[in-house]
């Protein structure tokens, strides 16, 4: 289901995209006012606030009736504080500069432009711009700038020369190509390290290039006329300054990492609980499982908006949700925000005037898939007020998380009028605020738990809501699989670090073993691992031949002894942004890999190749330059800054550990209830050419609330020395939390480690290498090497203190 703007407002767009530069008259400048570190400019068609938040970014808001109520800011949450503002105001120009982000005004002709640390970015080439049913801004563009961005679309990653339109729609069995979807964002990435987001929720257009070759411009039909610009000399600078200017992702809980097992959907209370014991027989572990649509009907039309359960196939739901917490399992449930007309809510939510309206102010009703319906208006306070009414009793009874889905909206009329504008001027909004509304009454009735809310659309910046997106209704094809990569790359350089796919494919029938197979090895190294798929071919691999559940079930453990590491790099995400999935130019910065979208960053230390081709034998990686790479599964040495040949069968794809790198494993486990890092495999992937090796392990409860803003979590700094020996250094940083082990048994296992080393001492204690593993097994504390795998394993115990171990 599709909503499309009217067909008489994309002519509009068109004409006036081509002609706005010559109707709009020359900007004049009037005059200059600083006030509070706040730069006014007075200009002949109205006034610019500058406004520097901190010393990386600027926001430039254009008021052209100083009379009208303001629109307000979505995007920035962030306060302004500066220890330094540069201010000269001459005859012909203005500097206003922060330290490190600068704008020179030119008075005539009027012209901002922006500096990072004295180098030039870009300009505006007519900056602000008007006419009667558009208005945004323009800028200039050089020749060699690649632009990432918009949102989530499948365009390749370079996104210049492309006319994007900005209204969040669904996008059913996309595969390769999709131009339009479910999260578009007005924000564009530059290649010379800059960022520029427009506050502005309202229908429009991004023109990266594509009418003028160097103007970008974005269109809108109203709404907050601002944009901001965001600075950094490093790529993991840039992401970090933006998300402390729109705010970081709160941590997940941890069993959100774990399997989540969806489709659509669960028919029954019986149907559920047979799945999770599937599971548990099959000895595949699982933490959560997803309700869809039949929680509140019984069949897919005519029950939207019920948002109870229908007890004649969930006779016993608290039970249900009880039973499910025994066996270690999180149920999630679906809402929308629609209100059939002959649901079980829609009388109230009419009387107390809680949706969108007509003109005349009563409901507006309207025809969709699932039957005739009204909208919520998600932002009315009174709305709001109500929903999550709703969300606090199923929370009480028991559910663990929510998935908000439609929520584009799906079908939005234009004429459709909400408490603060019509459909078109709030539509990217609807989302955001939905996710808003879930975050805040967590935060005011459950302040300790930290929530799972799915949501498929929001705007900029939504992420500081914990709102987790997911690339939508997938096609279940080779195609499909194939944009999964690009759409998480570039939904984490835009804040949203959990960005992930229906593992499996969502739409159509088309049952293949290889590609199941593929797609889930995939989801081991994307942020969320949850399978969905509609109803003709089973998402769960509980359902398919032991050939491919073996291989997956294979994975899936995998995935969960990585927990230590995959729940770190979460905590990287909390506290500076960085997305779990990164592209090669993070870490490479050859002007080659800016397409690249095939192989990602997985965290720091893993670089993963999915194999998304049938019958692929062998696959062509590229290895980040300046640094030396071994093959997870064969332990082969490879040099960075080539493309190497990987071969590849069904049970293996391409991954490969940075030298240098620590990754922290626990013993398999079937469920977040049961982990504990106290037997802790440490992995160190030992190099010569490596003189300095780092790395860190985050560990809290797994549940509660910004533990690691709360001295409620504990940080395990791992350092190796080469010096002609190794000196491993273990720097516990503790505070006390439920479930905290007082004392970790520790096995560090040295991979590539080629020496003739007889002893090995830890902190005071010297130990002979023997070279049996059964014989170290019995040991407290001691050292074995086996010349056939290269591996030194050295165990011994961590508790509060620092722990010393040198080869020797």
């Amino acid at each position: 289901m599709t909503i499309r703007l009217s067909s008489l407002l994309l002519p509009i767009y068109l004409l006036f995209s081509l002609s706005i530069s010559a109707q709009n008259k020359e900007r004049e400048f009037v005059s200059a006012n600083l006030n509070n570190n706040i730069l006014t400019l007075n200009v002949s068609d109205g006034k610019i606030i500058i406004t520097p938040y901190s010393d990386v970014n600027l926001e430039i808001h254009f008021i052209e009736d100083s009379t009208a109520t303001p629109f307000p800011s979505n995007a920035i949450i962030d306060e302004p504080y500066l220890d330094k503002i540069t201010y000269l105001n001459d005859e012909h120009q203005i500097h206003f500069a922060t330290t490190k982000i600068s704008a020179v005004i030119n008075k005539k002709p009027f012209k901002i432009c922006y500096y990072r640390l004295g180098e030039f970015l870009f300009s505006e080439e007519q900056g602000y711009f008007s006419n009667d049913s558009i208005s945004g801004f323009r800028f200039n563009l050089n020749k060699t700038e690649h632009l990432f961005g918009a949102g989530e679309r499948a365009l390749g990653m370079n996104r210049r020369g492309h006319r994007l339109q900005l209204y969040n729609r669904a996008s059913y069995g996309y595969e390769t190509h999709a131009e339009l979807m479910y999260y578009s964002m007005p924000l564009v990435i530059s290649s010379e390290k800059y960022m520029l987001g427009f506050d502005n929720g309202a229908s429009g257009w991004l023109d990266l290039g594509k009418t003028e070759e160097d103007i970008l411009q974005f269109e809108t039909i109203g709404g907050r006329q601002s944009y901001f610009v965001v600075i950094s000399d490093t790529w993991q600078g840039l992401v970090a300054n933006f998300t402390e200017l729109t705010g970081r992702q709160p941590m997940l809980p941890r069993w959100s990492l774990g399997n989540i097992s969806s489709r659509m959907g669960y028919h029954s209370q019986e149907e559920l609980e047979s799945v999770i014991d599937k599971y548990i027989e099959d000895e595949i572990p699982l933490d959560g499982i997803v309700l869809d649509l039949y929680w509140f009907g019984p069949d897919v039309t005519g029950h939207m908006g019920n948002l109870e359960w229908h007890r004649d196939s969930f006779p016993e739901p608290e039970l249900m949700l009880r039973r499910n917490k025994e066996k270690g399992v999180k149920t999630v449930l679906i809402t929308e925000p629609f209100i059939l007309k002959n649901s079980g809510k829609y009388a109230e939510c009419a009387a107390q005037n809680l949706l969108g309206t007509k003109a005349d102010g009563s409901p507006y009703i309207f025809d969709f898939f699932f039957g005739t319906t009204a909208l919520l208006d998600i932002f009315k306070p009174e709305a709001q007020d109500w929903f999550w009414t709703i969300y606090k009793k199923h929370t009480f009874s028991g559910v663990d998380g929510w998935w908000g889905d439609l929520g584009e909206p799906e079908v939005h009329p234009d004429d459709l009028l909400h408490v603060n504008g019509r459909a078109d001027e709030v539509h990217n909004l609807y989302g955001h605020e939905w996710a808003k509304v879930l975050h805040e009454g967590y935060r005011n009735d459950f302040p300790e738990t930290r929530p799972v809310i799915l949501m498929r659309s929001g705007f900029i910046g939504s992420q500081r809501y914990g709102l987790v997106p997911w690339s939508g209704d997938v096609n279940r094809s080779w195609g499909g699989l194939q944009s999964q990569i690009e759409i998480s790359l570039q939904m984490g350089m835009q804040g949203h670090g959990y960005m992930h796919s229906d593992l499996g494919g969502f739409a159509g029938d088309y049952r293949d073993d290889e590609l199941y197979t593929r797609w889930l090895q995939y989801g081991i190294f994307q942020p969320i691992f949850r399978t969905h798929a509609q109803e003709d071919v089973p998402p769960e691999p509980i359902f398919w031949p032991d050939s491919t559940k073996n291989i997956v079930r294979e994975y899936i453990n995998l995935r969960y002894q990585l927990m230590p590491y995959n729940y770190t790099i979460m905590h990287q995400n909390a506290i500076l942004g960085l997305p779990m999935m990164r592209p090669l130019f993070y870490m490479d910065e050859n002007p080659e890999l800016l397409d690249e979208t095939k192989t990602y960053l997985w965290g720091d230390d893993i670089l993963v190749s999915p194999a998304v081709e049938k019958g692929v034998t062998s696959q062509k990686v590229y290895l980040p330059a300046h640094h030396i790479w071994y093959n997870y599964f064969t332990g082969e040495k490879h040099y960075g800054g080539q493309y190497v040949d990987v071969p590849v069968d069904i049970k293996t794809i391409p991954v490969f550990i940075k030298a240098g790198a620590f990754i922290p494993m626990v013993p398999k486990f079937m469920n977040a209830e049961e982990y504990s890092s106290k037997q802790l495999t440490l992995h160190y992937y030992h190099d010569d050419a490596v003189h300095n090796g780092h790395g860190y392990m985050y560990e809290d409860d797994g549940k509660t609330k910004d533990s690691h803003l709360k001295q409620q979590s504990e940080t395990i700094l791992f350092d190796c020395i080469n010096r002609g020996y190794l000196t491993f250094k273990l720097t516990p940083l503790r505070y006390q939390y439920e479930g905290m082990p007082q004392e970790r048994e520790i096995e560090i296992v040295v991979h590539n480690f080629h020496r003739k080393t007889k002893h090995i001492k830890i902190d005071d204690k010297e130990y002979k290498i023997g070279g049996s593993l059964r014989r170290l097994n019995k040991l407290d504390e001691g050292a074995a090497y086996k010349s056939k795998t290269g591996k030194l394993h050295i165990k011994t115990k961590l508790s509060n203190n620092i722990l010393t171990i040198i080869t020797e």
